[in-house]
């Protein structure tokens, strides 16, 4: 039950600020997400993968020196462990890559018991998460075409090991380079849903990796992570450029949800659009598919005539992916590979000024009765 005094509730929690961080936020004036005060148009200009998730964990830029030593300890676990190799050769091919990467994730939780007599820090786990994933998420991709592993190069950085150990080969610069633009935009974001359901297991003091699991999962759904998937979904279902208002005025008459528009933070539009557009354009170009950039426009286009809406970062992120010969499900697993660096930044600022994370409700069903 309701009545006059009850309390303004934010569904969502939309614009409810719930504590601080110093990872990452967004500046409303020059409407610019920032990393530790960096712009990340200026860090996917001018940083390695390495240097932002150096920069994210530690607060500032490495230093030439740090960053060999980073380097060297996060290619030195890059390897697909075999007892991690067993356990998703175990899981169905029919199982989503999302849940392959949070099963994992969970195993590789339970292995850290095998350091008992050794004092491992959140940092330390973090950055073996970090090493890890890519291993993960490009085995799982292979063997659903019937391939094997491929070993791990440690003479590589990290984005063209990830592509190398996908593809068996490293692709041209251009498409190594967009790739590695992708996972600065998508290394953090402050508190969405995910990095949130992460801040709030580890307020109860559980571990990281529980806290890391319990963020895949969230960002498993299609109004989060998932939307970079469902961005291809849409390009399948309308095929060509002509079709696209066709399709998307049927698609607002049924009132469904346009995956890759709109952001709740941004009111001028998702300020990584335009670093991840410029890389899918050199894409584009580079693969000839002048056609997929046709589509990409005239849906933008309609959309912004019909809506007024923008779009966010997993619009150009799709097709970027699609183009690299990622799999769409494997989409997800990309974002989730480069989002390790902030779940874990905020995993390790919650636990370093903990608040048990417990939110009231507003009971609204019957009033107490007897049995």
């Amino acid at each position: 039950m309701t009545d006059t005094a009850s309390p303004d509730i934010k569904k969502g929690l939309a614009g409810v600020v719930v504590d601080t961080t110093e990872i990452s936020s967004v500046n409303q004036e020059t409407n610019s997400l920032l990393y530790r005060g960096y712009p990340v148009q200026q860090l996917a200009e001018h940083c390695s993968f390495e240097q932002v998730a150096y920069l994210i964990w530690h607060g500032e830029l490495p230093s030439p020196e740090e960053l060999v030593a980073f380097e060297a300890v996060e290619r030195g676990q890059r390897e697909l462990l075999p007892e991690v190799k067993r356990l998703i050769d175990g899981i169905p091919v029919s199982a989503h890559p999302m849940d392959v990467l949070r099963t994992a994730v969970s195993l590789l939780g339970a292995s850290e018991t095998r350091f008992p007599d050794e004092e491992r820090s959140d940092y330390d786990k973090a950055v073996r998460l970090f090493a890890q994933l890519p291993a993960i998420v490009a085995y799982d991709q292979r063997r659903r075409h019937g391939m094997d592993a491929v070993p791990a190069r440690t003479d590589l950085d990290y984005s063209s090991n990830f592509l190398w150990m996908t593809f068996g080969e490293v692709p041209d610069e251009v498409v190594v380079d967009a790739f590695r633009v992708s996972l600065i935009l998508y290394a953090e974001h402050s508190f969405n849903a995910s990095t949130f359901t992460g801040r709030v297991i580890a307020s109860t003091l559980s571990d990281l990796h529980s806290a890391v699991v319990g963020a895949i999962g969230a960002l498993k759904g299609p109004l989060h992570g998932g939307a970079n998937e469902a961005v291809m979904v849409t390009f399948a279902e309308i095929e060509r450029a002509d079709r696209a208002e066709a399709w998307l005025d049927d698609a607002l008459e049924r009132k469904a949800k346009i995956m890759g528009f709109g952001h709740r933070v941004y009111k001028n539009g998702d300020s990584r659009v335009p670093t991840m557009k410029a890389a899918l354009d050199r894409l584009v170009e580079y693969y000839n598919r002048p056609d997929l950039l046709e589509l990409y426009t005239a849906l933008e286009q309609a959309m912004a005539e019909r809506k007024g809406i923008k779009p966010n970062l997993d619009y150009p992120s799709g097709p970027a992916y699609h183009l690299m010969g990622f799999d769409t499900q494997t989409f997800t697993p990309l974002f989730a590979a480069a989002r390790i660096t902030g779940w874990t930044a905020h995993i390790m600022e919650q636990r370093a000024h903990n608040s048990l994370i417990r939110p009231l409700s507003l009971y609204t069903g019957p009033a107490q009765r007897d049995v």
